[in-house]
């Protein structure tokens, strides 16, 4: 069952958000868009400090809108949410041990988007390393480390986490030696996600019961983007052509982007005075789309304004 009720209200906002983002931009296909969308009523059981048990949480089923939210697409950086989560149950479960490095690299995953960090992020977690291509025998061990953390994620046994893949690395250039041959010769097996297992994901963050409330608690500081401190010299700062571009200064942002040269997507839980807060998740593909600065601010500012206008307090 899934974690959020679909709700006709939302639904028709939704769409009527979708019919316009297709209306001004028109190169953007209706197959290269896919995003979920949650909001929070009264009592509010997010951003409490872990106040609220994880079997409570897991109780109050929100009401939300998904359009091709269950839809396989390449995540970019997105995937970096779920490597912090898993780092943090690793961490907890004293399965690996912190260090400043260690630490430094899963700010620097998340704050930065850095792709090297990540690359530390998993070898760490999977107790690989990239490097010359393998004999078949030890090769086959290596890949079954590198799935250490999608059978963690499968394990919570979330519907929504049924198709996804998470077991790649990030990249600048692209992959070399074994992490080519693991990529598939046809990138088969390269990771996926839909904005349905990332809206669960950072739903549970941000509800505080992600591994644990403390964990969940340093990841939510990790993920606050600031609003007016954007350096013009950091053209993807993660809030520039993303979701947090059309938000009043007055808002709050937590949120994660991913980007290349075919998809720009972002994750984002976002609170604005005196309006119900929201979670909104939303991938685009094509070049065109990759390339647009504009869409995702535009498509946020849809959002909030029916935000404004249909759910004030």
């Amino acid at each position: 069952m899934s974690f959020f009720r679909q709700d006709s209200q939302l639904e028709q906002l939704g769409l009527e958000i979708l019919s316009n983002t297709w209306a001004k931009f028109p190169e953007l296909a209706r197959n290269q868009i896919a995003l979920t969308w949650i909001v929070y009523d009264p009592p509010v059981i997010v951003n409490t400090g872990g106040a609220i048990s994880a079997e409570e949480f897991w109780q109050h089923r929100v009401r939300g809108f998904s359009y091709r939210g269950g839809e396989r697409i390449y995540p970019a950086s997105i995937v970096k949410l779920f490597y912090l989560v898993a780092i943090q149950e690793w961490l907890q479960g004293q399965m690996v041990s912190s260090s400043f490095e260690l630490e430094r690299a899963i700010t620097d995953m998340i704050v930065e988007s850095s792709n090297d960090a990540t690359s530390l992020v998993v070898d760490v977690l999977s107790g690989t390393s990239s490097g010359p291509e393998l004999p078949p025998g030890p090769f086959e061990t290596w890949q079954h480390q590198r799935n250490l953390v999608n059978r963690y994620f499968q394990s919570l046994g979330w519907s929504e986490l049924a198709t996804v893949n998470i077991n790649q690395k990030t990249w600048c250039d692209g992959p070399y030696g074994r992490e080519r041959i693991f990529l598939g010769e046809l990138m088969e097996n390269r990771n996926m996600l839909t904005t349905e297992a990332v809206t669960r994901l950072l739903h549970s963050i941000i509800g505080g019961v992600a591994v644990s409330a403390l964990a969940s608690r340093l990841m939510i500081d990790l993920l606050k983007r600031p609003l007016n401190s954007t350096l013009p010299s950091e053209p993807e700062n993660q809030i520039d052509g993303f979701l947090g571009q059309s938000l009043p200064s007055e808002a709050h942002i937590w949120s994660k982007a991913g980007w290349t040269s075919q998809v720009r997507h972002d994750a984002a839980y976002i609170e604005v005075p005196h309006c119900f807060p929201y979670l909104l998740v939303v991938f685009t593909e094509g070049k065109n789309s990759s390339q647009n600065r504009q869409l995702l601010p535009f498509i946020s500012a849809a959002f909030l304004d029916a935000i404004m206008t249909s759910f004030s307090n």
